[in-house]
């Protein structure tokens, strides 16, 4: 069990792609039932406020204990990550630095395509999950409620997440920008890698053609993938010139060695966009000769990500300042939550050294005035706990070393209340 012993602090561990390649992540990543068998179990040995976040990116553990290896130690149990691959790949952030590392991850700005709000709702799910297995706290629910609204205001106050980060999601803009009446267009999709995926997808998502034809050298990938995506239709490989005739833009990722497409398969009677995805180049390089077609590669749509994280990593200062502001805010409680009971308990120390003279005065004195005597004394206890607030409040001042000189002085009653706040 954990015990007030030793003082406990907020600590952040974890791996991510700053360090960590996509298999060693891989190791670390934890299910959803390793998740609640972490957080179960951290609750059992006394772990008093913890969540896990685990994405494709990073896995990250947060949480209050007396040392990190606790948290540690529940990450590599529970996922297939080892204690000697976690040191040479982790990240461990203790209190203002796990906070500055939330605020970070929540607004973008550690997302590894720079502004990805997708990192928010995971973010978001993660704080649910420990909600529900009752696993969070009020410090927890104070600093995720902080980092949420500094993401709302960095996504509508910044272009932190404008313009084309993905060259999948550049191809489908460069279609709907220089494209007249493309939702009417034939669009055949050839390759269904993780590239023609994604385009498909935010073909699906950002236009209203009904009129995109996919074709995969593998039927079955094919045919799982437009089960889930009705508005795609299947076409098969063995029609592909009819395909390629047919179609206005030919998107290809098929990710070959060699050319999949050729200056044969191209019709020289019309006009036709075609978008090679893939690296190397999928397309033949004399199709560039032929005046009907306009060719993009690869390179000239990353340029168009590259435009997009410029513009973005000059938001960065902004979206800066707005965390500053927040994290300023959770400070601010932070601190007022800290000494709270002290000045309370003080207060009834004072008031109870009050009471007891205005009795001893009123026995004393005949004609004593127990209301004047208390509006006066009143006034000198607020007076006295305005100033230790003050003095709380310093830079300069160590709250724990405040609260025990003024406990020696009061009484335990401070002490206690102070001891049952940690």
């Amino acid at each position: 069990m954990i015990t007030n012993k030793h003082q406990v602090n907020l600590y952040n561990i974890g791996v991510s792609y700053k360090k960590a390649e996509a298999n060693v992540r891989g190791k670390f990543s934890l299910t959803k039932e390793a998740q609640v068998q972490l957080l179960t179990e951290a609750k059992e040995i006394g772990i008093d406020g913890i969540f896990v976040l685990s994405t494709c990116n990073r896995t990250e553990i947060s949480g209050f204990t007396e040392y990190p290896l606790q948290l540690i130690n529940l990450l590599c149990k529970y996922s297939n990550g080892s204690l000697e691959e976690f040191t040479k790949v982790s990240n461990v952030y203790k209190n203002e630095e796990a906070i500055s590392h939330l605020f970070r991850t929540g607004t973008g700005l550690d997302s590894q395509i720079l502004g990805d709000y997708e990192i928010v709702g995971q973010l978001r799910q993660a704080f649910k999950q420990a909600k529900k297995l009752n696993t969070t706290n009020a410090y927890f629910e104070r600093l995720l409620n902080n980092v949420m609204q500094a993401s709302k205001r960095v996504k509508n106050e910044t272009k932190l997440s404008s313009g084309t980060t993905s060259v999948s999601y550049a191809a489908v803009q460069y279609i709907i920008k220089h494209l007249p009446n493309y939702d009417a267009k034939n669009i055949l999709v050839f390759g269904l890698g993780k590239m023609g995926k994604h385009t498909c997808k935010n073909l699906a998502e950002y236009t209203e053609n009904k009129s995109v034809c996919l074709i995969n050298r593998s039927e079955e990938k094919a045919i799982e993938f437009v089960k889930e995506h009705p508005s795609i239709k299947k076409g098969v490989i063995g029609n592909l010139s009819s395909e390629v005739h047919n179609s206005d833009v030919l998107i290809v990722s098929t990710g070959s060695d060699q050319p999949t497409i050729t200056k044969a398969q191209i019709p020289i009677d019309k006009e036709i966009l075609i978008l090679d995805l893939s690296m190397p180049a999928n397309v033949a390089t004399d199709v560039k000769e032929l005046k009907n077609v306009t060719l993009v590669n690869v390179d000239e749509l990353s340029k168009i990500t590259d435009e997009t994280l410029a513009i973005r990593q000059q938001e960065v200062p902004f979206a800066e300042a707005i965390i500053q502001t927040h994290k300023a805010e959770f400070n601010e409680w932070l601190s007022h939550r800290s000494f709270t009971p002290a000045i309370y308990a003080l207060k009834k120390s004072l008031e109870s050294i009050q009471k007891d003279e205005i009795a001893f005065h009123k026995k004393k004195f005949k004609d004593f005035d127990e209301e004047q005597a208390e509006i006066i004394t009143s006034r000198f206890i607020q007076k006295i706990t305005t100033q230790f607030v003050k003095h709380l409040k310093d830079e300069e001042t160590s709250i724990p070393q405040s609260i025990n000189v003024v406990s020696k002085m009061f009484g335990a009653e401070l002490e206690k209340l102070h001891a049952e706040d940690h």
